[in-house]
């Protein structure tokens, strides 16, 4: 039996499992408030507070580092890699602390996970980075030479759900075209097509809808005009770390209603708050329009829709959604993720020598 350590840090929560080989046997998400992370410029300086809040958990529930058989981290935005299961390695954290355009708290994965491993003598690993790239080339053209799009995503989750939906329909995830959308603090809208994910709005600072936190895709024009202080903007003066995190880390729910929690959006809402009801609903509307965008990927040939993530527990939000894309195909729901299995299991096939870990 092998016992895996898997560490999730998110946009607005830290999720942490225990695993008995697939078996999960202990697990908790620890929710991290928006003034307790504002505190902080760069993601990366939240490590101790994350690294501590793990450390936390296995003192309190009495486990041993000496029991652990390898620790997983999820994986964060580095160079484009293919998909499968890394050992964390020097490279690897070096491209992780240095700083970079773009930054995510996924970021903080392998940091931890190295650390803990390394006081327990064990393996580190990341499975299925943010960072995969299965694009083809077509989907890598924007309107400006200069500037490429790029794959960054919630691929661990929306590759492991995509596995499930596929097991559930009683085909291979190789046999179908899904369209998956992971609904989170961030929010991925991806196609596969036959076991590779070809598309996917970029979901951290790119395209798409808005999300709990981030703006999502906004008029290029006024993103200028806002950052050169240009009318009707001109009263706004903002530095380059600023607009990273007005639209990054502060945008979306957030930035509209004063909260990241969907929970609580839904809360005003049964109060009769119009406002929160026109802006929860705004964001079920883009999330179904980049549905029928990655819906045009697959040339309409799909076999399902697929919402998972945090935001899927929300019948409000999914009701919305299923009102505007019922009609391209059957819409599967799976509320929360199948990231913490996932990743145990990545770290399962190389303990198990089922398959070769990759080296970044």
């Amino acid at each position: 039996m092998f016992r895996i350590l898997t560490i999730n840090p998110g946009s607005t929560s830290t999720k942490i499992a225990l695993f008995e080989d697939e078996n999960c046997v202990m697990r908790e998400e620890i929710y991290h408030k928006p003034e307790e992370l504002g505190q902080y410029n760069r993601i990366v300086e939240q490590y101790p507070l994350r690294r501590d809040a793990v450390l936390r958990f296995l003192e309190n529930n009495g486990i041993a580092l000496s029991s652990l058989s390898a620790v997983v981290g999820r994986g964060g935005l580095m160079r484009p890699v293919e998909s499968g299961t890394y050992v964390v390695n020097q490279k690897m954290l070096e491209d992780l602390m240095a700083p970079k355009e773009r930054e995510h708290a996924s970021n903080l994965g392998a940091l931890i996970a190295y650390e803990i491993a390394q006081k327990a003598g064990v393996p580190a690993f990341v499975v299925d980075p943010v960072c995969v790239d299965e694009f083809d080339d077509i989907a890598r053209i924007s309107g400006l030479p200069e500037i490429e799009r790029k794959s960054l995503s919630h691929a661990l989750n929306l590759k492991a759900t995509g596995r499930r939906a596929a097991k559930d329909l009683g085909k291979s995830y190789q046999e179908l075209n899904l369209v998956i959308v992971h609904m989170g603090g961030g929010i991925s809208v991806s196609a596969h097509r036959k076991g590779r994910m070809v598309d996917v709005n970029q979901a951290l600072d790119g395209t798409g809808p808005f999300s709990p936190e981030r703006a999502g895709g906004l008029p290029v024009g006024d993103v200028i005009r806002m950052c050169y202080s240009v009318p009707p903007y001109d009263k706004t003066r903002y530095t380059y770390e600023e607009m990273i995190t007005k639209i990054t880390r502060k945008g979306g729910l957030l930035a509209h209603l004063g909260t990241n929690d969907a929970r609580e959006v839904e809360k005003r809402i049964a109060q009769g708050d119009e406002h929160a009801r026109l802006v929860y609903e705004a964001m079920a509307y883009q999330i179904a329009k980049e549905i029928g965008a990655m819906a045009t990927v697959l040339k309409g040939e799909v076999d399902a829709i697929v919402l998972t993530g945090g935001l899927a527990r929300s019948d409000m939000l999914v009701g919305w959604i299923k009102e505007r894309v019922g009609w391209i195909a059957p819409v599967l729901v799976y509320p929360g993720e199948d990231e913490m299995l996932a990743m145990a299991q990545g770290a399962l096939r190389v303990l198990r020598g089922e398959e070769r870990a990759k080296e970044y």
